[in-house]
């Protein structure tokens, strides 16, 4: 064999490079990859924590407004559970009211000890009966000379009236209840409308100053 042939041989069949180096830095770069793949034990422990931890802060603030709601649902369920029992009531209240106006004055200051007993009767009747109302939450409402609440008052008029302000309640037509701190019943009151307006030329008496302009 000479040399010529042997380089020959050589050009034909060149030496291949060694793959090893590649296939070390492949591993490498798929070991790194792998390794920032996997989540820190530490930071995955952390993050359970605070999410059991809002779990459970959003749960007892669920339970504690539960309980708080309970509460006022038994309360009210205490408070309003006669609503409509005292309503009822109401209609017996109002007669016995209306039974002791309905008595003259002068019947009233009279000596016959019948009629006294009776009128005395139907008044220690009608006290008994506020009374259990208030033991039960019923309160009356009496807003004469009070300003208008239209959440507890309902008008029936409106009037002037010299004597209290505009806005104020001038007449009670008919008490009003609360229980609680519901309106039972709004009470029927009128309006004063304020003091009447004087005529165009300050008389009070438009009629009395037309008949004295002298005739044409």
């Amino acid at each position: 064999m000479t040399i010529n042939d042997w380089d020959d041989g050589m050009t034909q069949n060149p030496a291949k490079d060694d793959p090893k180096p590649e296939t070390e830095s492949q591993d490498t770069a798929e070991t790194e990859a792998v390794e920032t793949q996997t989540p820190d034990p530490l930071a995955t422990a952390e993050a359970e924590r605070d999410d059991l931890k809002d779990k459970l802060l959003r749960t007892l603030a669920e339970m504690e407004n539960l309980r708080r709601r309970t509460e006022r649902e038994i309360a009210d369920a205490k408070a309003y559970a006669v609503t409509s029992f005292a309503r009822d009531l109401l209609g017996s209240a109002d007669n016995l009211r209306r039974a002791l106006e309905s008595v003259p004055e002068t019947a009233q200051a009279a000596t016959d000890n019948a009629l006294k007993a009776l009128i005395e009767g139907v008044e220690l009747t009608e006290r008994e009966l506020l009374k259990t109302l208030e033991r039960h939450g019923v309160r009356k409402i009496d807003p004469q000379g009070e300003k208008f609440d239209p959440n507890l008052h309902q008008a029936m008029f409106e009037a002037p009236d010299a004597a209290i302000a505009k806005g104020l309640v001038s007449k009670v037509v008919q008490t009003g209840y609360k229980i609680g701190e519901r309106v039972l019943r709004p009470a029927l009151v009128g309006v004063s409308a304020g003091a009447p307006k004087p005529a165009a030329n300050g008389s009070d008496n438009p009629a009395a100053d037309a008949g004295d302009k002298p005739a044409n």
